[in-house]
């Protein structure tokens, strides 16, 4: 069975300074060398649920990226590691955080190199997360969901790259039917 197709995005965490953006915009540069072009760019989010990134900076802003096309699930894992690479070279210490995952219509999936009792086990050392869901026409949380994407901070981002998702896995089943003349 094919792996399913799916609407890659990424979170970058970066400092909330004077050099701050500069520093998502060379971030963007890099994942777009990796990945494609980006469709979509968030706005700025303050990120202040937490200091654990403080090895980045006190004070950090939170933006996603959602990429054009689809990509298989099981890439995921290459993801990670591709997005590991960019935060080694954003200097050291490292200045930004990059979570790699994916939106289709169901879910929200996020990779983490930790393991933990909502996390599955991918390949590589990467372990996989549905962070959120989609029900009843809204992102809904688990008891496990950050913090800051429990808030419905990024729900209209998420909604974005699922709708675009779905325009394009309809356009994709429509190709795929055509070809074997089922269409």
């Amino acid at each position: 069975m094919p792996d399913p197709w799916v609407k890659l995005i990424a979170g970058v965490l970066y400092p909330d300074d004077d050099g701050g953006e500069r520093c998502f915009a060379w971030t963007l540069e890099k994942l777009k060398n990796l990945w494609g072009k980006e469709e979509n760019v968030s706005s700025p989010v303050p990120f202040t649920i937490t200091d654990y990134y403080r090895d980045i900076a006190p004070s950090l802003t939170r933006r996603f990226i959602c990429f054009e096309s689809l990509i298989e699930a099981g890439r995921l894992p290459d993801m990670k590691h591709a997005a590991i690479g960019v935060e080694a070279e954003s200097r050291s210490p490292r200045i930004v955080n990059i979570d790699p995952g994916y939106v289709d219509g169901a879910r929200l999936v996020l990779a983490s190199t930790k393991d933990h009792a909502h996390r599955i086990y991918l390949r590589d050392g990467i372990f996989a997360e549905v962070t959120m869901r989609f029900r009843f026409g809204k992102w809904t949380r688990f008891d496990y969901t950050f913090p800051d994407f429990a808030s419905g901070a990024y729900d209209d981002f998420l909604s974005a790259a699922r709708s675009s998702w779905l325009r394009e896995t309809r356009a994709h089943g429509e190709k795929k039917g055509r070809e074997l003349g089922q269409t």
